[in-house]
C-alpha cells in the first residue's frame, strides 16, 4: 500500500488553521480522495475524564493502551512516552489515506501550506532565507499586497480552495 501524501497546514495562532484544514479535507473528498488528518498540540491534553472507566483502566490499572468502542465512534488512548513525528503517526495509525492533512508540527520536514491573516499578525512564518523555504508549497492570505517567491493565494480569490488542492494534487504526482 503506498504512503499517503502528508501536508502540513501552518501558520501563527488564530490564523485560520483549523477552518483551511476542514475545507481542505472537505475539497479533497469531494475530488475522490481518502483524506485523515492528525492535528499538533502544544499542551497535554486530557481527553479522559478522571474516575470514568476508561480513565481507571488506564490511570490506576496501568493499561499502556485503551480502546474506546461506541456507536460510529472509536477512540484510542495511549500513553506515549515522548511526541511522534507526524510521518510515524500517519503510518501507525492512517493507514489507506491518499492524504493525511496534519495541523501544526510547524517543524518537521514536511510540504507546508501557510495561512498568514494580516488582522491577525503583521509578518507570516514564512521567510525566504529561512533554511525551511523549500518546504512551502504556498501561502494563503487576506493581504492584498503580500509577496513571496512561492504562489500566494487570496481568501478574496473566490477559487483559492480550489487552486489550492490543485497544487498539492499536481506535487503529489
Amino acid at each position: 500500500m503506498p504512503e499517503p501524501r502528508l501536508v502540513s497546514v501552518v501558520g501563527k495562532k488564530n490564523a485560520g488553521k483549523t477552518t483551511l484544514v476542514v475545507a481542505l479535507v472537505r475539497e479533497l473528498m469531494r475530488r475522490g480522495h481518502r483524506v485523515m488528518t492528525i492535528k499538533h498540540g502544544s499542551h497535554p491534553v486530557e481527553m479522559d475524564q478522571k474516575g470514568r472507566d476508561t480513565w481507571r483502566h488506564m490511570h490506576e490499572g496501568g493499561a499502556e493502551r485503551v480502546v474506546m468502542e461506541a456507536p460510529g465512534t472509536r477512540v484510542v488512548f495511549e500513553t506515549a512516552a515522548a511526541e511522534s513525528p507526524p510521518r510515524e503517526l500517519a503510518k501507525r495509525y492512517l493507514g489507506g489515506a491518499d492524504f493525511v492533512i496534519v495541523e501544526g508540527f510547524k517543524r518537521a520536514d514536511l510540504p507546508k501550506v501557510e495561512v498568514f491573516r494580516r488582522a491577525v499578525h503583521a509578518e507570516p512564518l514564512y521567510a525566504p532565507e529561512a533554511p525551511d523555504a523549500k518546504q512551502y508549497v504556498c501561502i494563503i492570505t487576506d493581504s492584498t499586497d503580500f509577496r513571496a517567491p512561492i504562489p500566494v493565494l487570496r481568501f478574496s480569490d473566490t477559487n483559492w480552495l480550489y487552486r489550492l488542492a490543485d497544487l498539492l494534487l499536481q506535487d503529489a504526482r
